[in-house]
């Protein structure tokens, strides 16, 4: 399997997020890929470093209002006197016939969900070279590769076309499926993430022709809250090719792969020739924003189940953050990938 990978990807190294009111330190860090490149060596991964496909391929998942405002908004919020060091939000507009703001602050509302995504002057360079390495990785797959893993970080799966949100600025799976459906192919993305895909479900909502499939931690009182439940089923053209199957918190591995098992299937009736994994390693029991209790080995089991479909998959990063099992996890599940679909 080849891992592509960019190292500007470093740059964006945020330092708090608000959680229940407490300010603590955010643990989306650039250690991460540490760790995670940790595992590709172990495995004797070949190392790509992502071609550049401009900003098209990002324009096809996001708003170029929402581009331009990634581009300059740390810009106007330096100038702000007295201002804080990164772009953090404190209004939020009912969106509904929400005129568009002009101020720096006004920006940040309307265009962050969370205060889990502060912006430095570095974001969007990361962001930029998170989307062009799932890009590459899917021309991987699409050029033959049965397989490749993009190491995207900054994460992308919480972020909708127009709105960034839970540490994630652009869409690096949705980009990438966009990018293989423009290439002929029929893609689903499969979310196995602790966290719902909210991002990636609304971008693909109302649409028919890419499968959104999610397993994570039931939101009745888990992030994201307002998106993840069972009864979501897509609208219009998209009714029946969103598919949610949230799990009872500290579900462990035994329950994740029976309940991952109606999303294969669900792949399966949706005729998709291209899978996207977007590849959460946060369910893990010991991972920092605890919710699930998979283990290390149950990553490899995940991984069999999955390389099970059959099809031709690219694997992108999404949640999993710092712990000493992290390389391992990922170890865990790309070997127990490789090793079954051969």
């Amino acid at each position: 399997m080849q891992t592509v990978f960019h190292d500007a990807q470093r740059a964006h190294d945020p330092k708090n997020f608000l959680t229940s009111g407490v300010r603590k330190p955010n643990p989306e860090q650039p250690a991460r890929i540490d760790a995670l490149m940790g595992a590709v060596t172990r495995l004797g991964h070949e190392v790509v470093t992502p071609a550049d496909h401009g900003l098209g391929p990002v324009a096809a998942i996001h708003t170029a209002e929402y581009i331009s405002f990634l581009r300059r908004i740390h810009g106007m919020w330096s100038a702000i006197d007295g201002a804080s060091e990164e772009v953090v939000p404190n209004i939020h507009p009912g969106r509904q016939e929400a005129s568009y703001p002009a101020s720096a602050v006004g920006l940040a509302g309307y265009h962050m969900a969370d205060t889990a995504c502060p912006i430095s002057a570095d974001t969007f360079g990361s962001a930029y070279w998170s989307a062009q390495t799932a890009l590459t990785g899917a021309d991987l797959v699409l050029g033959g590769a049965r397989h490749a893993y993009a190491l995207s970080r900054p994460p992308g799966h919480h972020a909708f076309s127009d709105l960034a949100g839970g540490f994630c600025f652009f869409n690096n799976s949705a980009i990438a499926a966009q990018a293989a459906l423009a290439a002929g192919r029929r893609p689903a993305i499969l979310d196995v993430d602790l966290h719902h895909g909210n991002g990636t479900q609304g971008i693909f909502y109302a649409r028919g022709d890419v499968l959104t499939v999610s397993i994570h931690a039931d939101p009745a009182g888990f992030y994201p809250f307002f998106w993840g439940h069972a009864q979501e089923r897509g609208t219009g053209a998209g009714l029946g090719a969103n598919l949610n199957l949230p799990l009872p918190r500290g579900t462990s591995d035994d329950g994740f792969v029976a309940g991952l098992e109606p999303g294969l299937q669900r792949v399966t009736d949706f005729g998709a020739d291209f899978l996207v994994v977007a590849l959460g390693l946060d369910p893990f029991e010991g991972d920092p924003l605890a919710g699930l209790g998979v283990t290390t080995p149950g990553f490899a089991r995940i991984a069999e189940a999955i390389a099970g479909l059959g099809l031709p998959t690219l694997i992108v990063q999404e949640g999993g953050y710092l712990c000493p099992e992290l390389g391992a996890n990922l170890e865990s599940f790309l070997g127990g990938f490789e090793a079954a679909h051969r």
